[in-house]
């Protein structure tokens, strides 16, 4: 047999069909059939006519923008300050902000959660706010780091042309350097706001008791609702693949006209 460059993606392509496709197949063949494996469309008009559903729909959504918006505002000037400072050891700060990464997370959110309750004491009082700092926490690493590539990387003879033009270091950030960061920030987004609406664990080890999209997919399949359980996996799913494309066409647009999106 002739070899070709395209045989070395049958592995590839065995891996797709065994891990990504046939779960996929599973999924949709539960979310649309009953007990008795009959098709029906109970299990989906069931996800948005039950208020448990939805609500968790509602608070998973409100807890990942939150989250998203917090990282932004903490991120972009961070990620700003360091790209164009004239500092010598850039990398050893980022390395800073990565480097909680490396540790266990469940150690890094128990370590968050002794640091919260002495100063709140009770962690139940405040849910919605200590599962953003503990989101935040977690993801803000994955928000600074496309910016910080994104804004480092750009051409400084762009706003130096501005400020010969009379620009001020006002105008030349919000005309020049933030619509060409703007990649970054999309990335980021995306990083950032789609763990954030299915990382139940921050919650559980946080002491919320409120549930998630995916504490709530837990637990229907904890209770053998293999139905239910997979109808909501499957609209989390068309959730994350429409704002996949949302954030990939806002890229597309911003390469396109050249940073000029904002």
């Amino acid at each position: 047999m002739k070899f070709s460059r395209k045989t070395l993606g049958i592995p590839y392509i065995i891996f797709l069909l065994i891990f990504v496709v046939a779960p996929l197949i599973v999924l949709f063949y539960y979310a649309f059939t009953n007990g008795q494996g009959q098709f029906t469309l109970k299990n989906l008009t069931g996800f948005f006519t039950d208020p448990n559903t939805v609500g968790t729909l509602v608070y998973s959504l409100a807890i990942a923008l939150v989250t998203t918006v917090v990282c932004l505002l903490i991120a972009y000037p961070v990620a700003y300050i360091l790209a164009t400072s004239g500092l010598k050891q850039k990398g050893v700060i980022i390395m800073i902000f990565v480097l909680p990464m490396w540790i266990n997370f469940s150690l890094r959110i128990t370590a968050l959660k002794e640091i919260l309750t002495v100063i709140e004491g009770n962690l139940a009082f405040y849910p919605f706010l200590n599962s953003v700092i503990g989101m935040t926490y977690d993801f803000l690493p994955f928000m600074i780091l496309p910016i910080y590539n994104t804004i480092v990387k750009l051409d400084g003879s762009l706003t130096e042309a501005a400020r010969d033009l009379g620009a001020n270091e006002r105008s030349a950030f919000f005309k020049i350097t933030l619509p060409l960061s703007v990649p970054g920030i999309v990335s980021g987004i995306s990083m950032v706001f789609l763990p954030a609406m299915t990382n139940y664990v921050v919650l559980d080890m946080l002491y919320n008791s409120t549930y998630i999209m995916g504490s709530l997919i837990g637990s229907y399949f904890s209770a053998y609702n293999w139905h239910g359980g997979s109808m909501i996996a499957l609209v989390l799913l068309a959730i994350i693949c429409v704002f996949t494309l949302m954030t990939n066409g806002l890229e597309k647009e911003d390469a396109r006209t050249g940073g000029a999106l904002l």
